[in-house]
């Protein structure tokens, strides 16, 4: 775990260009997507998630669920061809745990449609990861604060 503009960070994740959401590879091949730190500051008190029905299919540019604060509402994007194979049923009865525990509170796991080696050399991690999500808080001068 890192920390810049106190927005936690963690290296063994993958992210997408914009810090938006992050990337847990499981062992059984498929992917649990969560909300970065980053975009829970930004978003502000998370009120309302929903995930797309289980078994769903979503190409790329469809997003796996959307997120509803009190200062926006919007999708958590999806860059990858995928099946909808979970959705956190905490964070669906409990939504702030998104701005508590935005690395430990996923938000959905899915099935993508290719092996995880041809899917993950598509996001950042690690120290290229770091450098772009530090960039990202000083450049948008966020400051990751955390509610529960």
């Amino acid at each position: 775990m890192d920390d810049c503009n106190g927005c936690e960070f963690h290296p063994d994740l993958y992210y997408d260009a914009d810090y938006q959401i992050w990337l847990r590879p499981e062992e059984n091949g498929l992917l649990t997507v969560g909300m970065t730190d980053l975009s829970q500051s930004i978003a502000g008190h998370i009120l309302h998630v929903r995930v797309r029905r289980i078994g769903t299919h979503r190409p790329p540019g469809k997003p796996v669920a959307t997120i509803e604060s009190g200062k926006w509402a919007g999708p958590i994007p999806n860059f990858i061809d995928c099946d909808i194979v979970a959705a956190n049923q905490a964070v669906l009865d409990n939504p702030s745990l998104l701005n508590a525990d935005p690395y430990g509170a996923w938000i959905a796991q899915v099935r993508p449609s290719q092996p995880l080696a041809h899917i993950l050399p598509l996001f950042i991690r690690g120290e290229a990861a770091r450098q772009g999500y530090c960039a990202r808080a000083q450049r948008d001068n966020i400051h990751c604060t955390r509610t529960a």
